[in-house]
């Protein structure tokens, strides 16, 4: 993608539909006159007389303590330096959103127009009672410094500067973690701090924290080593002189075991890295390039550990394994501050959860067979579901244990079930989706692509690396769609209605006839066909020219099914092809069956179609968590209806007893555990969040999806095709750009999935 492209688009995704990242919504009702006088007026003044009474009750009766406000005055902010507040809003909403979406806190963006230190700290000291903690962000040091210390030292709230403090927490649990597998301990190793910001002197004080020694530090700013005899030095420069006679990197290296990246691209050579000790450690966190290139880097040395802040290569320093989590921890126990022991315990509970067995989740999220604790998994991804409920309560213990906890936790069992449930209110399963495409992306065959949205979808598709697609329709006009999208990628187009196609629509009509002259179908027939671009694109995929296809957004329904059916057809073990609609919803994702294909399936078929579904769950890392739905409650009901569904159920009990399904049970008692728990004990699902819900009937499941999705506006991923000898999909009549994407992800996925089953299979023989 072009950079003036990438330019548009971020413009357009910041101002459409609605300007901004971030809005404020009601938390209590209000649809009554009561309500509305129970929110204001009158009823309004009792929090107030309360709160009047006891400072302290304004945690009880506002969001305070869910509050974090996001503060700057964009005098350093990432990679554009010093560009005033109302530049620098973008970013701190993004950090809002980031806060939302990893820990559930509501961030609130506050720019402040000084670079005054004293009106700095003045005016957020005057602002301090809205917030339960405050965040500063792309403050230039070393202002930064003193605005941070003279807060913590006259507030009454967690503050934290995370562009000092994120980075030091996040690299030194991988630091800790490599100097483990390479055996060294931190007292005795020599480390090269190459930068002297904020980042850079809080990274180097903590790792003095957990035991280096200063004697073996070097630090060097833009004018070579900071040496004690220098002259000019800064309060904290001078924490880390060196009394060694070295001036330059170069000499700074030789014998180090450890170098800290944290200024400018490219500055370390390959002869300095050959010039390190033995098993050297290499933090290159320059962004987006670092100080020497990882491909470099891993050629120069084999024994080499290494970690960076981009997402594309092992061991990435990213703030957000941090910042949520230690605020989310601060926040829950009303923390007066986060000091040195939050910190380190951070640091500390990071560096664990890496050597602990990753979640399928993980492990698919970022198309790894196995990720474990080594050389190339030194700190947790930022996709681990794991963060929310490990980190907090790390932060929540270290802040009673220090004394500056307001609010001690009682019920650590509980608490970790709360933070879990935070955990559920984003888009986590397309970010795992995207990323998992995006390990092996796949030939995806586009049905559809002379409409402008199929097209603008194949376009993301390709310039984000989920698939590598090939366009059927009316080449002209995917000429003139791709000129107007300035999609200028040498992509395959092919117009199976055109004589240039001809050789392969023979081939593929041969194919097609030979396989079904049994059902009435002739070689002339078979040519015609082949001219329909849903025949010939399912052709593509089972002789194996694409890997997956997808279609559906023009016609409906049934008229693609059928093509489908034909060519693809069930895989071997299969007797009914189902869909599953994953809904991302509040709870976390929903995945429900079958949404599109059997009107009425019966015991057997409902059966098949929930270990389909469970299928389905666990290719996207979920244990499955199974209702089978009905308009009655465990046989309170012996209508046909019913009873198949109890049928089903005693089917899945008997063929699958490691799953966890029951039924025939009602949604509210499927979907509300505790409800379930009072009057089904007995019951397999008493006690669990199910996560995917069974339908008795075509109809039932595809209003209920339908009615999810327009009244609640959750997304959805589907129909999701199962049981098809190969990956094709059918997206919904006028699907949205986003959905199309999403759809190519799952073809993609599903192509990974097979790919995978089948070398297994081979290598198993």
């Amino acid at each position: 993608m072009s950079k003036e492209k990438r330019r548009r688009e971020a413009l357009v995704y910041h101002a459409k539909p609605q300007p901004g990242k971030i809005k404020i919504v009601p938390t209590k009702p209000y649809a009554t006159q009561r309500d509305l006088g129970l929110a204001y007026s009158p009823g309004v003044a009792e929090p107030c007389l309360e709160i009047a009474k006891d400072k302290d009750n304004v945690y009880k009766y506002t969001a305070k303590g869910n509050i974090v406000a996001v503060i700057s005055n964009g005098t350093a902010v990432l990679g554009l330096g010093d560009i005033g507040p109302e530049a620098s809003k973008p970013v701190m909403e993004g950090k809002c959103l980031l806060f939302k979406i990893f820990a559930d806190i509501d961030g609130i963006d506050i720019e402040i127009d000084t670079k005054d230190v004293d009106k700095f700290v003045e005016t957020v000291k005057m602002i301090a009672p809205t917030f339960g903690g405050i965040n500063l962000e792309d403050i230039k040091a070393p202002e930064a410094f003193e605005i941070e210390r003279r807060l913590k030292e006259e507030l009454d709230i967690p503050v934290m500067h995370d562009d000092q403090h994120g980075t030091a927490i996040i690299s030194a649990a991988a630091l800790l973690n490599a100097l483990e597998i390479t055996k060294k301990k931190i007292e005795d190793v020599r480390i090269v701090i190459s930068g002297a910001g904020a980042a850079a002197v809080s990274c180097t004080k903590l790792y003095k924290a957990f035991g280096a020694s200063s004697k073996n530090i070097v630090m060097l700013d833009s004018k070579g080593v900071i040496r004690s005899d220098r002259d000019n030095l800064t309060g904290e420069k001078l924490e880390f002189a060196t009394d060694r006679k070295i001036d330059t990197l170069e000499e700074a290296m030789v014998d180090a075991d450890v170098f800290v990246g944290l200024s400018i691209a490219n500055i370390v050579s390959p002869e300095m890295l050959l010039s390190m000790a033995n098993n050297p450690i290499v933090f290159a966190m320059a962004n987006p390039d670092p100080e020497i290139a990882y491909e470099i880097a891993y050629k120069t040395r084999e024994d080499i550990i290494m970690a960076t802040g981009r997402s594309d290569h092992p061991n990435q320093v990213n703030n957000v394994l941090g910042f949520p989590f230690i605020f989310r921890g601060a926040l829950d126990v009303r923390a007066t501050k986060i000091n040195e022991e939050m910190k380190m315990a951070a640091v500390k509970a990071l560096a664990e959860l890496t050597k602990a067995p990753v979640p399928e989740q993980v492990n698919i999220a970022y198309g790894e067979t196995r990720l474990t604790f080594g050389k190339d998994y030194i700190i947790p991804k930022p996709f681990d579901p794991r963060l929310i409920s490990e980190i907090p309560p790390a932060v929540a213990r270290a802040a009673m244990e220090s004394g500056v906890a307001k609010l001690p936790i009682e019920d650590w069992d509980k608490y970790r079930e709360e933070l879990l449930q935070r955990s559920g209110n984003d888009n986590k399963v397309v970010r795992l989706l995207h990323n998992r495409a995006k390990s092996n992306p796949k030939k995806i065959v586009f049905a559809e692509a002379d409409h402008l949205d199929v097209l603008k979808a194949a376009q993301i598709s390709y310039d984000e690396g989920i698939a590598i697609p090939i366009l059927l329709g009316r080449k002209e006009v995917i000429l003139e769609l791709k000129k107007e999208l300035e999609f200028d990628a040498d992509v395959l187009i092919i117009d199976p209605n055109s004589d240039e196609s001809s050789a392969t629509k023979d081939k593929y009509a041969i194919k097609y006839c030979e396989s079904r002259n049994r059902s009435g179908v002739s070689l002339y027939g078979a040519r015609i066909k082949m001219r329909e671009r849903n025949y010939f694109g399912a052709m593509m995929v089972r002789e194996g020219d694409a890997d997956g296809m997808i279609s559906g957004y023009s016609r409906a329904y049934p008229t693609v099914v059928k093509p489908i059916f034909e060519v693809i057809g069930k895989a071997s073990d299969v007797k009914k092809v189902a869909t599953v609609n994953i809904m991302i919803t509040d709870r976390g994702p929903l995945f429900l069956a079958d949404t599109a294909i059997n009107i009425d399936p019966n015991a057997e078929e409902l059966a098949e179609i929930a270990k389909m579904t469970a299928n389905v769950a666990k290719t996207f890392g979920f244990q499955p968590v199974m209702a089978m739905l009905s308009y009655a409650n465990f046989g309170s009901s012996v209508h046909p209806n019913a009873s198949k569904v109890k049928q089903a159920v005693k089917i899945l009990h008997e063929s699958n007893p490691d799953l966890v399904v029951d039924g025939e049970v009602q949604i509210d008692f499927a979907l509300n555990k505790e409800l379930h728990q009072s009057k089904f004990p007995f019951s397999k699902l008493a006690g669990k969040n199910v996560n995917a819900l069974v339908f008795p009937n075509l109809e039932s499941a595809n209003i209920t999806y339908k009615l999810l999705k327009e009244l609640n506006k959750a997304d959805s991923i589907g129909p999701i095709m199962v049981g098809l000898r190969k990956s094709v999909h059918i997206m919904q009549l006028g699907a949205s750009v986003d959905e199309i994407v999403n759809m190519s992800a799952v073809a993609v996925v599903d192509a990974q999935e097979r790919e995978r089953r089948k070398k297994a299979k081979s290598e198993a023989k």
